[in-house]
């Protein structure tokens, strides 16, 4: 079964509260919120089916389990952004330097996709310290040959 969106759980969770009434049904809540009350129906049958066969189900009792959805998917997206790893090195270490030759080995071995150079090819911030990095050997290097 489809999972209901968040944004429209609290958009009809709002206009639950707003109704004055102890008992209400899709239709009441249509009317508040401009919604089919079918598409109500089958959005909050998700919690339970009943609500699709019974027109007149009090759609107060699902309050709870909604609110209890959205605050479970919710933790986990705040789980899923804390655990998000770097992929940037704040330092290249020198073994990232040396397994190239010079800049030209580096744009082969990186840039190109069977001898062919890949202008989409975007490189990552350790990729290009490495480069900046080969860079300025090579500069130093033409330096002392002067």
């Amino acid at each position: 079964m489809k999972q209901p969106s968040i944004s429209v759980l609290k958009k009809y969770l709002s206009a639950m509260g707003k109704i004055k009434k102890k008992y209400v049904t899709a239709d009441r809540l249509s009317k508040e919120v401009g919604i089919y009350p079918e598409v109500i129906n089958e959005t909050l049958s998700f919690f339970d089916p009943m609500v699709n066969m019974d027109y007149e189900y009090n759609l107060l009792e699902l309050v709870p389990q909604i609110k209890k959805y959205i605050e479970d998917i919710e933790e986990e997206k705040a789980k899923a952004k804390e655990k998000k790893p770097h992929l940037v090195q704040t330092a290249i270490r020198k073994q990232d330097f040396t397994k190239y030759d010079g800049i030209g080995d580096f744009i082969y071995q990186k840039m190109t996709i069977g001898g062919m150079l890949d202008k989409y090819m975007t490189l990552t911030d350790n990729d290009l310290k490495t480069l900046k990095k080969l860079i300025v050997e090579e500069q130093q290097e033409r330096k002392k040959k002067k």
